[in-house]
């Protein structure tokens, strides 16, 4: 079973200095069919205005993937971690059992678009941690590179949950297909551009959810970057 999340159906808040889609049920947004997907619990498209940013908030029991499309996302944490994300770049922050962090886009006139995820961990209470990496865009165009992962593999960041995800550009003849294991789920995400991705002409802001799905197939893109999760189920 394959189900179509269109853009347009997403929570929706616009505070003037960040305006932000929901695809799941987030902060004033709560739609009881979209509360998480397998462990896969948000994801927030941020575009955040020159010169504003996130204060410093706390966090608690939550894998955090922030992954930047465009311009720059500086981040300061409890643990000492001072970094500016750029576009090609992944970072995993464990929250376990509390963290502290802020969020800025210092540049004084663009606007830093970017995507915050949250994976519901398979472990609570562990110690914080923090990692970023660079992909570069050779080793996702035309394929589907793993970029977080339980193990670290493949140069992944690390995540402390059962779950992959991976990133992926495509245009024109370009495709690739990620097999997936019985009982599985898969989430895909298409962060710009379009492509066809198991049939379905899916635009940017659009996902589709996979249950019961031997694969996640991507062709016929256009500008297209995606992001596809492989998510066990939640028990």
């Amino acid at each position: 079973m394959i189900t179509l999340r269109p853009a347009n159906e997403r929570g929706h808040a616009n505070h003037g200095w960040l305006d932000s889609w929901h695809s799941f049920s987030f902060a004033g947004y709560h739609d009881p069919h979209h509360v998480h997907w397998g462990p896969l619990r948000v994801i927030n498209e941020d575009r955040v205005q020159a010169g504003q940013g996130f204060g410093t908030h706390p966090h608690q029991d939550m894998e955090i993937i922030s992954y930047v499309l465009d311009g720059a996302l500086a981040h300061r944490d409890s643990m000492g971690n001072g970094a500016t994300i750029v576009p090609g770049e992944v970072q995993r922050m464990s929250a376990g059992t509390g963290i502290t962090h802020s969020e800025y886009n210092h540049d004084q006139q663009g606007t830093t678009h970017f995507l915050q995820i949250w994976i519901i961990p398979s472990v609570r209470g562990i110690k914080p941690g923090y990692e970023q990496k660079a992909y570069p865009e050779a080793e996702k165009r035309g394929r589907l590179r793993l970029v977080a992962s339980p193990d670290g593999s493949d140069g992944s960041v690390t995540i402390h949950q059962d779950a992959r995800m991976y990133a992926g550009l495509f245009d024109a003849g370009e495709s690739a297909t990620l097999d997936l294991a019985q009982g599985r789920l898969a989430y895909v995400f298409v962060a710009r551009g379009k492509a066809v991705v198991n049939g379905h002409a899916v635009s940017a802001g659009d996902a589709l959810l996979f249950a019961d799905e031997s694969r996640v197939e991507v062709e016929q893109g256009t500008g297209a970057e995606l992001l596809a999760f492989d998510l066990p189920r939640l028990q």
